[in-house]
């Protein structure tokens, strides 16, 4: 079953192929385009079709089974087709889901589009209908995976409009401050960025302990919105 599943996941890549949109979108990924160049809607269209056509078929456990075949030998729509269908299975996850997918990025997830696709689409969903907490995904700062330890603020980002708290966030944040990776460091301050909006006063706080420790892309990326003036005083000064 997840063999011939595999097949026409790969069968619909290759016939819907477009090299100029392989070439619109290689300039976004500094390590290589690794994917089809398959047109939005009709990855969308096909998507659906298939979760459909699977629905009574296939369980959590068998999309994961698939899903680790695609992040194993998959281009980027593989992948993203794996992430749909798990998105679709959302009602059944479990801690064990959260540490089984963690485990694609020690062979799947090695660009930033992949990484932010499943914060968005799957990790998200984790904590927002509390399945895991806080201290659970922070254990992924530790991570040797850049992509990895950026998914940690990318999902939190994705939490803003549930109501994120400021002290959460930083929280789990603060132990990647001085994170060398300039995607985690990305990560970080769009998080921080979207935090302000909400909470200004923490959030400058936090800014002002780190701004002559952490890297520059994460106060650039978090003051991005204030005004000229009050970007002046997270400058670094040392």
């Amino acid at each position: 079953m997840i063999v011939n599943k595999i097949k026409a996941i790969n069968q619909f890549c290759i016939a819907n192929s477009d090299e100029e949109i392989i070439k619109k979108y290689a300039r976004y990924f500094k390590e290589g385009y690794d994917g089809y160049g398959i047109e939005q809607k009709a990855f969308e269209t096909q998507r659906d079709k298939w979760i459909a056509a699977w629905q009574d078929e296939m369980t959590l456990d068998d999309y994961l089974d698939l899903a680790d075949e695609l992040f194993k030998h998959g281009k980027l729509e593989e992948k993203s087709f794996a992430m749909s269908f798990i998105n679709a299975q959302r009602t059944h996850y479990s801690k064990n889901t959260f540490e089984r997918i963690g485990k694609w990025f020690d062979y799947g997830i090695d660009n930033w589009a992949t990484a932010d696709v499943l914060c968005m689409l799957v990790l998200s969903s984790f904590l927002i209908d509390k399945v895991i907490d806080f201290d659970e995904l922070k254990t992924w700062n530790n991570s040797d995976n850049e992509w990895q330890r950026r998914a940690v603020p990318v999902t939190l980002n994705e939490l803003l409009k549930k109501g994120l708290q400021a002290n959460d966030a930083i929280q789990t944040i603060a132990p990647l401050m001085l994170d060398k990776s300039i995607y985690v460091q990305k990560g970080i301050g769009t998080l921080l960025r979207g935090l302000w909006k909400k909470y200004p006063e923490p959030i400058e706080k936090f800014l002002l302990e780190w701004k002559d420790t952490c890297g520059r892309p994460i106060i650039q990326y978090a003051t991005e919105k204030m005004d000229k003036e009050d970007r002046k005083k997270f400058r670094k000064t040392k």
